[in-house]
């Protein structure tokens, strides 16, 4: 990426290229994760660093982290940041081991002849483990 440093880019085309609306961006700095400059008319003008920002945030809240978590990530100092980023890790392998769960009871109803899947004893052996809970 290279960022043209007379003319940075405006939240406007920060957003269009992220895909994003332009309020996500203006909410994103209102809670401190984003900072970017001001020129003299006091419009926003962000620089490559802020848009490796950015991204980051994106990738972390499709990866489910929530704003505040993604401000610990964001800020070195901050007290606690191994583990809030331990206890994200976790969540993932949880919901990893879900998604695969739920791959396998999807694939065996693909291939399964019942028509009620929920009555086919191989495909409730998937949910067994909620099951349990009753």
């Amino acid at each position: 990426m290279k960022s043209n440093a007379q003319h940075p880019w405006s939240v406007g085309d920060v957003a269009a290229r992220v895909d994003l609306p332009t309020n996500v961006l203006r909410h994103w700095e209102s809670v401190g994760l984003l900072t970017p400059a001001r020129d003299d008319a006091g419009r926003r003008r962000y620089v490559e660093d802020d848009v490796v920002r950015i991204a980051v945030i994106q990738r972390s809240k499709a990866a489910g982290m929530t704003l505040d978590q993604i401000a610990v990530l964001l800020d070195d100092s901050s007290w606690g940041r191994h583990q809030v980023l331990q206890s994200h890790i976790d969540d993932i392998d949880r919901r990893m081991e879900e998604m695969r769960r739920s791959r396998e009871m999807t694939e065996h109803a693909l291939r399964c002849r019942s028509h009620d899947i929920a009555t086919c004893p191989r495909f409730r052996a998937g949910v067994d483990d909620v099951l349990s809970r009753f």
